[in-house]
């Protein structure tokens, strides 16, 4: 079936024909009609919208967060949209960095990175070393016994970067990641994610409305009425 859509190996994510309504008393509101949207593996995608335009809701089904009316969705090549456990899969393929990071408060740095992991069945011994590891690589080697709340937006960002890495995954959804941060601590936060993507292969699509960040992008999707134009 995949070879007979032109899916190779190089694509990470294949929408094909996505609908999505949502239904509010007897009304049915259309949101996204009939989305066709390729990402290679390696590639840096800026998916870009005015407010209303279907862009969050093409996200959460790109990130298994949320099924289709109708059409078809593959993830490496896999229908997601014929399996019943989304959330196992959301687990081992996707990772989410999210405008408001959504760490948990009253643990620490090093924990919150190891929650995906502690879904994935990883041992104590090696979710804790990862994550350590992967602090490390964005920069907080020095804040590991550090609460989020102990840290400034950046740098919760970057914890939220380290968490979206832990279990290794396919593709990296960033919802307006620089959202809530001044303009250096974001432009900060641009260049680690660009490090990831050029010099360690990591495949992004990142929702944004800052012509400023689709700039790092290697290629600029824009949805408008529920279309890509």
């Amino acid at each position: 079936m995949a070879s007979e859509l032109n899916i190779t190996k190089d694509d990470v994510i294949e929408a094909i024909g996505i609908e999505k309504s949502y239904t509010i008393g007897e009304d049915i509101y259309p949101i996204l009609k009939g989305v066709n949207l390729k990402v290679k593996r390696g590639e840096m995608l800026a998916l870009m919208g005015p407010s209303g335009s279907g862009k969050s809701t093409l996200l959460n089904i790109l990130g298994v967060l949320d099924t289709v009316d109708k059409g078809e969705y593959y993830l490496e090549g896999e229908l997601v949209t014929k399996k019943l456990d989304l959330a196992k899969i959301r687990n081992q393929k996707v990772g989410f960095i999210f405008q408001t990071f959504n760490l948990i408060p009253r643990i620490s740095i090093v924990e919150n990175v190891e929650v995906p992991m502690i879904y994935a069945g990883i041992s104590i011994k090696k979710r804790k070393e990862r994550a350590i590891m992967l602090l490390e690589k964005v920069g907080l080697g020095h804040r590991l016994r550090n609460q989020p709340n102990q840290l400034s937006g950046g740098e919760r960002q970057r914890v939220a970067i380290a968490r979206a890495l832990a279990n290794n995954p396919s593709i990296i959804f960033a919802d307006e990641p620089t959202g809530n941060l001044d303009s250096k601590t974001g432009d900060t936060i641009l260049n680690l994610l660009q490090d990831l993507n050029k010099n360690e292969g990591v495949t992004f699509v990142v929702v944004t409305h800052d012509e400023h960040i689709s700039k790092i992008c290697d290629r600029i999707v824009r949805i408008l009425d529920g279309k890509i134009e």
